[in-house]
């Protein structure tokens, strides 16, 4: 799937110059030869804090605006990116750490509910 102007994206990097990170999403706003494309991320009350031109490989369309579509009911889009490469990702900036094993009970019996 080609981003087209006016899509919805998500960064899928973090951009500290533009004081953007993953999961930032944005609007298409030009579209520019070869494979760049303008992105226009703004605040809640619609002004614009920043305006980056950003390559494919940085984001993921999310909201396709000509189908007027969420990309999620798309199979294609899901494949771009695996669940824990983006984990990966949104938790780079805080480096590697591992979390200790929490010790669990032992699993109860399923209930019987044909016992009277």
């Amino acid at each position: 799937m080609k981003p087209e102007l006016f899509d919805i994206v998500e960064l899928l990097v973090n951009l500290p110059e533009f004081q953007q990170s993953l999961g930032t999403q944005g609007t298409i706003v030009e579209c520019h030869a070869p494979n760049h494309f303008e992105v226009e991320f703004s605040n809640e009350a619609g002004e614009t804090i920043a305006l980056c031109v950003l390559s494919p490989q940085q984001f993921i369309v999310v909201w396709q605006a000509q189908s007027n579509l969420y990309t999620v009911l798309n199979p294609e889009s899901l494949s771009q990116l695996d669940l824990a490469t983006a984990i990966d990702r949104r938790f780079a900036d805080l480096g590697k750490f591992e979390l200790p094993e929490t010790p669990r009970d032992a699993m109860r019996a399923a209930p019987n509910f044909d016992a009277e």
